[in-house]
């Protein structure tokens, strides 16, 4: 049994993406790019894996896209309000309910970056695909914000806090997908640029899509000296025209549960391909 102390409060995080909801349509700008990533990454795809499993749905885009595919789609989310919505499951990622072999697709968009066991959520979606099923994921890793990290480290100096999650690279997702067993795996980033003209902004959007601090072992609040200052130091980073161009970091995985009809892997270090011409995998 894992002992480990859990990383994240997975009740605060399902409160708080219940909470969210109201006014997603909001603030669903990161959601929604990394769900039309995966889409268009699905669509060079040249199979039809009818059976789908999303993860992460704070609303019903990712299903109707699916069924508009003519898919057949079941959903999960951490939140009971958004599984109830999309007459989905509530889950957390590392605790799927699904018996091994349901699916022929798992589409994970936008939660991955907050569940306690990522290494066992991905072992759970590898075991749910039926062989030589697909994975599709997208979150926001190593490389985010590094504007508000900035910005609240200078504002908070020796005393500073932990207000904002540790973060996966590319290179250790892949990595962690490797170990979780797919085969031919790929882990890719792009870099999302959000211009902000105050600090103030930025955080309501963060609350907004649900992705406030949810560590277990949290600072205290910002004090309001501290928060002026933060948004002082905020303000030094703008442009000209008054805007700071803060960055998400997004990583995008893929793999194939391993099935024998499938080509042998290459020897390490020698691959070529990019994830596009791994995702055209023949029939």
């Amino acid at each position: 049994m894992d002992s480990r102390p859990d990383i994240f409060d997975s009740a605060l995080r399902a409160r708080r993406r219940d909470r969210m909801l109201p006014a997603y349509a909001d603030h669903d700008f990161l959601h929604q790019a990394m769900l039309d990533e995966l889409l268009d990454r699905l669509g060079d795809v040249q199979r039809e894996l009818p059976e789908a499993l999303v993860i992460g749905c704070p609303d019903g885009r990712a299903r109707a896209a699916l069924e508009a595919m003519g898919k057949r789609v079941a959903c999960v989310d951490p939140s009971f309000l958004a599984a109830r919505a999309v007459n989905g499951v509530q889950a957390d990622e590392d605790a799927l309910p699904f018996a091994d072999d349901s699916f022929d697709l798992v589409l994970a968009c936008g939660t991955l970056d907050s569940v306690n066991d990522l290494p066992g959520a991905l072992i759970l979606m590898r075991r749910v695909l039926r062989p030589d099923g697909l994975m599709l994921a997208a979150f926001a890793g190593a490389g985010s914000l590094p504007r508000l990290k900035a910005a609240l480290l200078a504002a908070e100096g020796d005393r500073a806090g932990q207000h904002i999650h540790p973060q996966v690279d590319v290179r250790a997702a892949g990595d962690l997908l490797s170990r979780a067993g797919f085969a031919m795996p790929v882990a890719d980033g792009e870099t999302l640029t959000i211009r902000y003209g105050d600090i103030v902004r930025l955080m309501h959007d963060l609350r907004g899509m649900g992705a406030g601090n949810v560590l277990t072992h949290r600072p205290p609040a910002l004090t309001r000296n501290v928060l002026m200052r933060a948004a002082a130091h905020f303000n030094d980073a703008a442009d000209p025209d008054g805007r700071v161009a803060e960055q998400m970091a997004l990583i995008y995985l893929s793999g194939w549960k391993p099935d024998p009809s499938q080509a042998k892997p290459a020897r390490r270090g020698s691959a070529t391909v990019s994830l596009a011409q791994a995702l055209r995998k023949p029939d």
